[in-house]
Parts: C-alpha cells; structure tokens; sequence
C-alpha cells in the first residue's frame, strides 16, 4: 500500500510554525535549528506539490492549501502526542532507577535481586552513581539506600532495611594468638588493639563498647578509612580489628577469612541502612513494589530476625 501521508517531524514542523507564526519560535519550541524547519517544509511542499505558506515581513501567511492541512493536521497531531505521552509515563511507571551505598550493594542487594526479577520480570531496575549526601535534586535516582538515621531526612519516606547489627572482626591469626594467652575474655579486651574505623561512621566503636558495657572514655580509635572494602581488607591484613555491620562481612566469616572475637554479642547502633526517597514519589509503583519487596526480604535475614527489629 503506498502511504499518501508526509513524516510525523515535517507536519510537527509545519503546524508549529504555522501556529506561532513564526520558523525561529517554532524551532525553539521543538529543539531545533530555524534551517531544520525550513527544510522540513520544504520537503513538505514538495510532497504535495504546491506551496503552503508565504513568509513576509509580518510572519507567516497559509494558502489554502495550507490552510486545510493545518486545520486537519493539527487535532490529531495533538491527540498522537497526548497518547505518546500517556504511554511513555505507563513505561515510566515500570522503571525504577536506584543508587546505593557500594558495599551493601554487592554484599547483600544484588545476591537478593534475582527473585526481585523474579517476582517483578516487567519492572526495568537500574542503579546510578551513589552520592553519600543525596539529595534527589537531579533525574535520577528515585530512591536510594542511604546509611544514617531517620531524622537525616525530615520530609522524606525513610525506611529501615538493615544495618544495625554490628560485629567486630579481626584476622584469624590475632584471634587465635589472644585467645592462646587467655585474652580478649571480655569486650574490654579489645580496648589495648588497633581499632580501625570507617570515617563515615566513627562513633561506631563508641556505640559498641558502650552497649557491650565498656566505658565510652577508654575508646581511641586507630586507623580510617573510607571505604567498607578497603577496611575490610586492613582487618585481612591484621592491621588491627574493626567494627563493622554483619550483614556486610557474612561472606568473609563464613569463608574464614576473618574472624568474630564475640559472634553471640548482639549489639545494634542507631545508624542503618534506609531505603529513602521524597514523598512525592511514595506512589511510583515500580518503587511500590522494590520497597515491599526490599522490606520483606530484609525482615527475613538472620541479623534481623535474632534482633528482633522491625521492616
């Protein structure tokens, strides 16, 4: 069948300027050069073989020719738009961009996410650059997992994941060589070894001793650093021993790689991992159902179910 009709991007080109009167408004309105819309009503014109509007020095002025199409061109233009546009948010609602804090990331959300896809295969999931202190001012993301407390994000939906349950590692060597001369039988213990921090969280060590019942006084911290994994790597390397959440380290005590001085202590700190996101997306649905999903899973992991602690 041979189609009679011109291109959709010549008739937006003809009727905009058309409407506006002018070729300069109608390619800024369209994001364009004034040539492109010359050019696309002059392939127009040479379509249906005849002129269809005159530029003067007061604007634009329609034949009749021109007249008729804009008059049937323009109503059904706007009604393909309208519906492009409706579809295009129907697709928006099944995308959901998120970034979140690295190490949590490939320790515990991606291992997860395959029965996410399996629950959700028509929802698109995509992950953008973390930045420590979000603040959703850009296009993405629409939700990030942020490590901090609640009141860090007045106005926003904050929800708790996981997080809070910290435990303190040490290379299995140093673990082995204290227990041999009868040390580290309390938490006091640790107080006379190179406790290694995270620098974004550097009253973590205070926080332990004091809910292990050592003086938060005695606590001089050692060496920081500023990511999870190269701290992690410096307990590998018995630089000395650090605290850190269990839920990032699982992996590395179940292979033996480090070791817990105290694996039955259960202490948790305020700070943890949030889902957080600005309230005028808590109905994205994409973000809907990553967040029941998220909660859901994380109310089944070990470290919250001992603790007791609500999704």
């Amino acid at each position: 069948m041979r189609l009679h009709s011109p291109s959709m991007s010549e008739l937006h080109a003809f009727v905009t300027a058309a409407r506006l009167g002018s070729f300069t408004q109608a390619a800024q309105v369209l994001c364009v050069t004034q040539g492109a819309i010359s050019r696309a009503i002059s392939r127009l014109e040479a379509h249906f073989g005849q002129p269809l509007m005159h530029r003067n020095a007061h604007g634009l002025t329609l034949t009749e020719t021109g007249r008729k199409l804009y008059d049937g061109a323009q109503s059904p233009l706007q009604a393909i738009e309208a519906l492009s546009a409706g579809l295009r948010a129907d697709d928006r609602r099944l995308r959901l961009t998120l970034s979140s804090v690295p190490t949590l990331a490939s320790a515990w959300l991606v291992p997860r996410l395959p029965d996410f896809h399996q629950r959700h295969p028509d929802i698109q999931l995509g992950f953008s650059a973390y930045r420590r202190n979000e603040d959703f001012s850009g296009a993405t993301p629409d939700a990030s997992i942020l490590s901090g407390t609640p009141a860090q994000w007045p106005g926003w939906q904050a929800d708790y994941v996981i997080g809070r349950e910290m435990v303190v590692i040490c290379h299995p060597g140093r673990l082995a060589a204290r227990q041999a001369r009868g040390q580290w039988a309390t938490p006091q213990g640790l107080l006379g070894e190179p406790l290694l921090y995270h620098t974004n969280g550097m009253d973590n060590w205070a926080q332990w001793f004091a809910a292990a019942g050592v003086p938060r006084g005695n606590v001089a911290l050692s060496n920081g650093f500023d990511q999870v994994s190269i701290l992690i790597r410096a307990v590998m390397a018995d630089m000395g021993i650090a605290v850190l959440q269990r839920c990032l380290v699982r992996d590395e005590l179940l292979a033996g790689r480090v070791a817990a001085p105290f694996p039955e202590l259960a202490i948790r700190i305020d700070r943890g991992y949030h889902l957080c996101a600005p309230a005028q997306r808590r109905d994205h649905y994409a973000l809907a159902c990553f967040r029941r999903w998220l909660l859901e899973t994380a109310s089944l992991d070990p470290d919250v179910v001992a603790a007791g602690a609500p999704a």
